[in-house]
């Protein structure tokens, strides 16, 4: 891997050179700092569904059909994500086709019509793309445990929207949204894989050097007020309960964020975590079980997810608790830390061994971090957190009023875990 480097094209818009040597493929992706934690109640879901348009023809290719033959032609592979705090579209393709494929990531971006007809048909895909999330609990159980963290404020709303807004969606909607949320003032474009600087620069100048202003509206700040531990149900006919168990924590750029990532690890980041040889290994309660950390710009969480028994709820929310007291009460030892940190290490390399996956990562660092935060810094950060660390901020957030339950299944009597949560501590 090559340096990177980040120039600004003639508009201004920042582009990020990733050379990496050994490999036959370049990727063009192109992330705008926006998703569902930019709209307001009335648009929630906007920015998903504007996603969806942007492959359904522009003025030079008028249908989707055309649009995604050119694309398939590219032998390639081609994509779009929508978050809560940016959307991205991205094509890959072999290293002779870098423009073809920038040249047509630019006509998607610059030249789609949105036309009524297309959004109209788009909105039954994304009803049943709606409808697919809420019959898998394991998927929509992150949603059920943000909504409780945040409640009725953007950051805790579906990125899908409602039902109703889908349905209520019109063109003047898409323009407006578009307007403001799509230009210089909010995106990032990064050319990775098999390039050469001057011609990817040349490149992105020609087709995105001419890229539109706007007038960028932020989002509304995360504000988090918890005095009492918080639980909510959403009761649904499944065989198995699925519950998300966590806690507030750090947002990106928070000085022990690094800290947070290797307690997530150690909690149930692998097969050898705690949580996986508690609940899985030794108890049998869950098939699949997992911690995280989620970080965003402006709030963040560490959340234990498991899909277990409705009559082993209990015992696997005490289990959970009770390793998060442990890990608050007892220092890390020093081979289980140097296990993670090296386990952490040899991950990043393998995610970022391909030109799609190092696009995605400096895109990514750049709109939320707003630098350009290399893999060696990062690891380097990572290698300077002792067990100490990890213990101080363990004390800070597993405490009472922090801790948050989510489930999903057959439950309708929330009197025993609501005692858990209360003196889980």
């Amino acid at each position: 891997m090559n340096k990177v480097k980040v120039k600004k094209l003639k508009n201004s818009l920042p582009v990020i050179l990733a050379p990496i040597t050994g490999t036959e493929t370049v990727t063009a992706i192109m992330m705008f700092k926006t998703g569902s934690k930019y709209e307001s109640r009335e648009n929630n879901g906007l920015s998903h569904f504007l996603e969806h348009m942007f492959f359904k023809g522009t003025t030079k290719r008028p249908t989707a059909l055309k649009l995604a033959s050119e694309l398939d032609v590219l032998g390639g592979e081609y994509n779009a994500f929508t978050s809560k705090e940016y959307t991205a579209y991205y094509v890959k393709a072999g290293k002779e086709k870098l423009e073809r494929a920038v040249e047509l990531l630019s006509d998607m971006l610059k030249n789609s019509t949105f036309d009524t007809e297309e959004i109209s048909r788009e909105k039954g895909v994304i009803i049943e793309e709606y409808n697919m999330y809420e019959d898998d609990p394991r998927a929509n159980i992150e949603d059920v445990f943000e909504e409780l963290l945040y409640g009725d404020t953007p950051a805790g709303w579906s990125t899908l929207g409602t039902k109703e807004n889908i349905r209520n969606f019109v063109r003047d909607d898409f323009m407006k949204y578009f307007q403001t949320q799509y230009g210089i003032k909010s995106a990032v474009l990064c050319l990775a894989g098999n390039i050469k600087d001057s011609e990817a620069l040349k490149i992105s100048n020609k087709y995105f050097g001419d890229f539109n202003d706007n007038k960028f509206k932020n989002k509304v700040k995360v504000t988090e007020k918890q005095s009492l531990p918080a639980l909510k149900i959403k009761f649904k006919e499944t065989d198995q309960v699925h519950l998300a168990l966590g806690v507030r924590a750090f947002p990106v750029g928070h000085k022990d964020e690094q800290a947070v990532k290797l307690l997530a690890i150690i909690l149930g980041g692998s097969m050898s975590s705690r949580l996986f040889s508690e609940v899985r290994e030794r108890r049998g309660l869950a098939y699949y079980v997992r911690t995280q950390n989620e970080s965003y710009t402006d709030s963040g969480y560490v959340s234990t997810w498991a899909g277990v028994p409705l009559e082993k709820v209990n015992e696997a929310v005490k289990v959970i608790i009770a390793e998060y007291k442990r890990i608050k009460e007892e220092l890390v030892s020093p081979a289980e830390l140097k296990r993670t940190k090296e386990m952490l290490s040899g991950r990043l390399a393998i995610q970022l061994e391909s030109s799609d996956d190092l696009a995605d990562w400096y895109v990514r660092q750049m709109t939320l971090r707003g630098e350009v935060v290399t893999p060696k810094k990062l690891l380097k950060e990572i290698m300077k957190v002792s067990a100490k660390d990890i213990q101080r901020v363990a004390k800070k957030i597993f405490v009472d009023d922090r801790l948050n339950l989510a489930l999903i299944g057959k439950i309708k009597d929330d009197k025993s875990l609501k005692e858990i949560l209360k003196f889980g501590y």
